[in-house]
């Protein structure tokens, strides 16, 4: 009888391998008293520790393939970042200076010291850096111990066609994981818009996350099959069940190669409504990705990354280069780039900017901090009106609270197409600006910012989790994110009613946009243009031409007078029935 075990689906495909599980023991870690004469020679043994540490984290930026998205590559530009602070660099080297202690104990009390204050933050984005920080100690510790052999153990097994299971995971073992071409990955921990989660979608590697117990269930090098839609991990089946597991998976490879057809094919429904999908971005580099997508557009270009992992700001000319680089790429479509969000987890070096940067993601950040700080924000947006002259751009605004947040960024704007002109320097003087609704407030307000603006950006990740108070990688309370809240419905539809009503376009950028699932219902509530990570436009693409749009709009009320998810969730699956029968939804 086969043992059925149920998780989190965080990427789609089925996959059937041998079970590999990864025992990830933290280092146990004992303290010894030095005499003086011998701390020189500890600290020496510390800092050769942190070089192989530092050494190794480029080894795997290295390995990274192209078209990996570059927040992937960030988040390990972070930990690099994390590796040459204070915390790490001299901290350490100072309690065993102190304590007259070996370097293995003065890190692991240094590593104290910031799980707790870690502990005592509410942001959810910094907590998910406590992760980071606890990882890079665990790995300085593996160094000290064994300095020769400080390598990711599991590599020297073959991994190929294997399935990993794991408490969790990083970043940086997951890509490696890929080089080695496993077939899947089942972690203990995790959500669905975790960064894991995000990175295995990126990479097309069915997994599965949130699955706690699993290693207690499974032996290493069983059998097993992993649905990373569904979140089903399956052990001990029979070979019928293998065989049509086997049978599934081939017909998923198959209808990845139909959906490519589609590529060249404008979205449109089966009565004749054009459905505009463009792409989620970060930096020039996955420009490609867009291309094979047949995105009609940028719909979100993320600024930011061009600012951190830097000890200086990126001035105007940098910023043009990178933007009219897209741009050029695009040939005539519309790319809309989007101010930077600095702040939470994206962060730059203390040394490129006097700000206080948040760590908060409800403190001084993005749009707010770029009007505290006009000689971080005038540049950029120089830049972009001057890469406005080379192609049709929009510019947007995150974060956005208040409609003066707005009109102080338009007089901004006003001053640097005065300076342009006196420059001679090239513009569009007519260049859109738009704004995020990402915030509650921003939503329930979305008809006095249409009044001011040429468009609208609805910023599902963050509106839904504002909304409702759920921390998303909180994996006590995950369960309770959801878009389908009555709450979040009505201010995804005030929105686009909101723009409909003044005749501006309103678009979505967050995960809701890319996923299938939603998508007739939010063609139900009236939305026109997707923007999403390219590698899920093919299927939504699929789902608007096999949907009406006309029959959609008759259940937009029905869906608004739900007052419970159960209810939502009935009509939803009521509205994908016929596309849950061809296989094409689970």
């Amino acid at each position: 009888m086969a043992l059925e075990l149920h998780g989190i689906g965080a990427s789609r495909g089925i996959s059937i391998g041998k079970s590999y599980l990864l025992v990830q023991d933290k280092p146990k870690v004992s303290k010894y008293t030095l005499a003086p004469p011998l701390l020189d020679q500890e600290v020496q043994r510390y800092q050769t520790a942190l070089a192989a540490a530092k050494n190794q984290l480029h080894s795997i930026l290295e390995k990274i393939p192209e078209s990996i998205s570059t927040d992937i590559t960030a988040f390990i530009h972070m930990r690099l970042l994390m590796l040459e602070d204070k915390a790490f660099t001299t901290a350490p080297i100072q309690i065993i200076q102190t304590e007259h202690c070996n370097a293995e104990w003065a890190l692991k009390l240094q590593g104290d010291i910031l799980t707790n204050a870690f502990n005592e933050m509410e942001d959810a984005y910094l907590r998910d850096r406590k992760s980071d920080i606890n990882h890079i100690i665990n790995r300085i510790l593996h160094i000290l111990i064994n300095p020769d052999n400080y390598g990711y153990d599991y590599l020297t097994r073959q991994l190929k066609d294997c399935i990993v299971l794991a408490n969790d995971l990083t970043l940086s073992e997951v890509i490696l994981m890929q080089q080695q071409e496993i077939a899947g990955f089942v972690t203990e921990h995790g959500g669905h818009n975790s960064h894991l989660s995000i990175l295995a979608r990126s990479l097309g590697i069915p997994a599965i996350v949130g699955l706690q117990g699993a290693q207690d269930y499974i032996q290493d090098n069983e059998l097993i099959i992993i649905d990373g839609e569904q979140g089903i991990l399956l052990a001990g089946a029979q070979d019928l069940l293998i065989q049509k597991s086997q049978e599934r998976k081939i017909a998923c490879q198959k209808r990845l190669i139909a959906l490519n057809k589609l590529r060249n094919q404008r979205a449109i429904t089966l009565e004749g409504t054009t459905i505009n999908l463009q792409a989620n971005i970060e930096l020039p580099e996955e420009l490609p990705l867009v291309t094979q997508a047949g995105a009609e557009g940028i719909g979100l270009y993320r600024t930011e990354f061009l600012y951190i992992n830097r000890t200086s700001l990126p001035d105007e000319e940098e910023q043009l280069e990178a933007y009219t680089r897209v741009i050029h790429a695009l040939n005539g479509s519309p790319v809309t780039i989007r101010t930077i969000d600095l702040g939470a987890d994206k962060t730059v070096d203390e040394h490129a900017i006097s700000a206080p940067i948040s760590t908060s993601s409800l403190g001084l950040r993005a749009i707010r901090l770029c009007l505290r700080e006009p000689s971080i924000f005038r540049p950029q947006l120089r830049a972009i009106l001057r890469a406005s002259a080379y192609g049709p751009v929009q510019l947007l605004l995150p974060m956005v609270c208040t409609l003066q947040e707005v009109k102080q960024t338009i007089a901004l704007l006003r001053e640097c197409k005065q300076e342009l002109k006196r420059q001679g320097l090239k513009y569009d003087p007519n260049l859109p600006i738009g704004a995020m609704i990402e915030i509650p407030s921003a939503a329930i307000c979305a008809d006095i910012f249409a009044e001011h603006l040429d468009f609208l950006s609805i910023g599902t990740n963050d509106l839904i989790q504002y909304t409702l108070a759920i921390d998303r990688i909180d994996n006590e309370v995950n369960y309770l994110y959801t878009p389908l809240h009555p709450a979040v419905l009505q201010l995804i539809y005030r929105t686009i009613s909101a723009g409909k009503k003044r005749n501006i376009n309103v678009s979505m950028c967050g995960e809701m946009a890319g996923d299938m699932h939603y998508t007739r219902l939010l063609l139900a509530l009236g939305l026109r243009t997707f923007s999403m990570h390219p590698s899920s436009l093919l299927e939504v693409k699929q789902i608007i031409a096999k949907s009406n749009q006309q029959e959609l709009s008759k259940v937009t009320q029905q869906i608004l007078n739900c007052h419970e998810y159960s209810e939502i969730q009935m009509l939803l699956e009521h509205l994908n029935k016929d596309l849950i029968a061809q296989s094409l939804i689970s």
